[in-house]
């Protein structure tokens, strides 16, 4: 079999469909042209160009707002870019419709100066962009005037053409989500062709990708997924393809760069300068470091933290490696430690729920016993401020806090219907937005939370290890003072599949259980444990005193430091959106020491989705 070559599905071993993520979101049955769709909220997700987003402020939308059926037009569409002083902009569309055929392949002079024409990927040239007279806003009349009202448009990573065409449209099929992979990850467009349909695309041997050929072939990927069904694209065993390809293609690039590998402590400029490469810095710092001097490090020295973040979007595209040094001025010591509380206290306050009304003679002891089901408590209290008495409960953990929350509220206690929910203050008003952020997180996405378990716990897990295939670690906190165990416990899987089938098992009526999917890395529980007591907030109801006059003006001033702070979170994270795809990107945000409180130094890393579009999400 040639290195090129991907194995036969014969020579797979037998594959458990029901693992296959395919099947997880579809079902082994055919689905519909509606049920590929992507939905708002995945739209969202994805980062689609919605109506009402405040960065699609100046997009154009496409009209088509008519019923959509299963007998729906399917269009597909591919983008070309260039890098130029603005960012990413448009040099070619295609549209392809159904049974093949091109009804639109259109170059596009961009309205600001090219700085690079990506040719390897997109074929375009200066010599052919030259005479080109077409603009934007040409294009977008033009499809908007050939896309029928039920129209759905087709592509891969199709986000990132309709950025570039600076267009919104409601009915898409994206083919690198419509073929889910594990993890979060995509496979490529040039994978699916070969192990799908058979064809080959993208040739190294061809300047450039083709863009008709690219948005053929993602209908023709569609027309598949519709005519055969998750079933039968679960049986290819994709994943196992493309690993086997990946592994193929990494041993070449051992191969080719031997020198490297033979050095394990190598640094990065030493990898780039064997490889004939240079490594990109900006920054505003005036004095001369050991990396600006190194001879294949290209140093741009800047006057300001904006001019860093704007040659930061131009120079980026054209290094491989790059680092981009802000320097700000540090936090006040008064404002250091208000920050460090705060933060202490917001997680104090997600881990805190109110819940009643009760009735006066409720049994307090057997409203305990069902809160503490849930997880460890660290306070409870009964609140009688209120015309019917409630219960303020603090927890340890704050997955027992989500946990009673999406088991109890609305439900019937001690003869009445309560309310179960955290307090309202200034720093909850975000936490649905950050719970659903942190279940979404990749060190949570295949661990789970157990409440309930017994010190012969662990014990019986293994015993029984067959039905819960997958497992890689199990935690089982202890009592920091009497050294023993908790009565809760987090267990790491493989995959969020083996996660959520041994959460189906230990939820059942053998193992009896309480749990849902992990909340908090294992890093923060050790950070939390070191809450200091003066941040510990008395349960009961708070009385936020209103500010002076003089602290409400300071926190209206553009240049407040907290201001100053989520503004700039914003512009470098418009720059990772930015970044092309399968770019790693890592944040570090240094720590600080004082007499006055201290942070931990933060690290944010992120890996743009491998995507076969030329133009590049984290939010901080």
């Amino acid at each position: 079999m040639g290195e090129g070559s991907l194995p036969s599905t014969s020579s797979k071993v037998r594959v458990n469909l029901q693992n296959d993520p395919i099947i997880q979101k579809y079902g082994s049955k055919k689905v519909c042209l509606t049920r590929c769709l992507l939905t708002k909220e995945e739209m969202k997700t994805f980062h689609f160009p919605l109506q009402g987003c405040p960065d699609c402020a100046n997009f154009v939308p496409t009209k088509c707002n008519g019923s959509i059926t299963d007998n729906s037009p399917l269009f597909g569409l591919d983008c070309e870019m260039c890098v130029t002083s603005k960012g990413r902009e448009l040099t070619r569309i295609s549209l392809v419709a159904e049974g093949g055929s091109c009804v639109m392949d259109e170059l596009v002079k961009p309205d600001n100066k090219i700085l690079d024409y990506l040719t390897s990927f997109s074929g375009i040239t200066k010599k052919i962009l030259n005479p080109v007279t077409t603009r934007l806003k040409d294009v977008q009349r033009q499809l908007k005037s050939l896309l029928p009202p039920d129209a759905v448009l087709v592509g891969h990573s199709l986000d990132l053409d309709l950025r570039a065409l600076k267009m919104i449209h409601p009915y898409v099929i994206d083919t690198s989500l419509l073929y889910v992979r594990e993890q979060g990850r995509r496979f490529k467009l040039k994978f699916l062709a070969k192990a799908i349909l058979g064809k080959d695309i993208q040739c190294p041997n061809r300047l450039g990708h083709d863009a008709t050929e690219d948005a053929r072939t993602t209908l023709e990927l569609a027309r598949y997924f519709l005519k055969y069904g998750p079933r039968k694209i679960a049986e290819l065993n994709l994943e196992a393809l493309a690993s086997h390809q990946e592994l193929l293609a990494t041993g070449q690039e051992l191969r080719n760069t031997a020198e490297v590998v033979q050095q394990p402590n190598t640094s990065v400029l030493e990898c780039l300068d064997l490889m004939g490469q240079k490594l990109l810095f900006l920054t505003r710092e005036p004095e001369t470091s050991e990396l600006s001097s190194a001879r294949n490090c290209e140093t741009v020295k800047c006057l300001s933290n904006k001019e860093v973040l704007e040659q930061a979007r131009v120079e980026i595209p054209l290094f491989p490696f790059s680092i981009v040094q802000f320097s700000f001025e540090p936090f006040s010591p008064s404002l250091t430690e208000e920050m460090n509380k705060r933060m202490r206290i917001k997680w104090t306050e997600m881990s805190t729920v109110y819940a009643g009304p009760f009735s006066k003679n409720c049994n307090l002891r057997a409203l305990k016993r069902l809160f503490k089901s849930f997880g460890p408590i660290r306070s409870m209290t009964l609140v009688l401020e209120t015309h019917q008495p409630h219960l303020c409960i603090q927890y340890e953990v704050l997955e027992a806090a989500q946990l009673a929350i999406e088991s109890l509220d609305g439900v019937l206690v001690e003869g009445a219907c309560i309310k179960v929910q955290r307090p309202v203050t200034e720093l909850t008003l975000d936490c649905n937005t950050l719970v659903n952020e942190l279940e979404q997180d990749s060190e949570n996405r295949g661990t789970i939370y157990l409440s309930g378990v017994s010190e012969t716990f662990k014990e019986h897990l293994l015993q029984q290890s067959n039905l819960f295939l997958g497992l890689e670690a199990v935690i089982l906190p202890k009592d920091l003072k009497s050294g023993k165990q908790k009565r809760y416990c987090f267990l790491k899987f493989k995959n969020f599949g083996s996660a959520q089938r041994a959460l189906d098992i230990l939820k059942g009526k053998d193992w009896k259980l309480k749990g849902r999917h992990a909340l908090t890395p294992r890093h923060l529980h050790a950070w939390l444990r070191g809450l200091p007591p003066e941040s510990r907030r008395p349960p009961g109801i708070r009385v936020i005193p209103p500010p002076s006059e003089q602290q409400a003006l300071q926190a209206l001033k553009v240049d407040h430091p907290k201001i100053a702070a989520w503004r700039w979170g914003r512009k470098i994270g418009k720059l990772y959106h930015s970044l092309g795809p399968g770019t790693l990107c890592l944040i570090l945000l240094p720590g600080t020491k004082s007499t006055h409180g201290s942070f931990s130094g933060l690290g944010l890393m992120g890996i743009k989705d491998e995507e076969e579009s030329n133009t590049p999400n984290m939010c901080l």
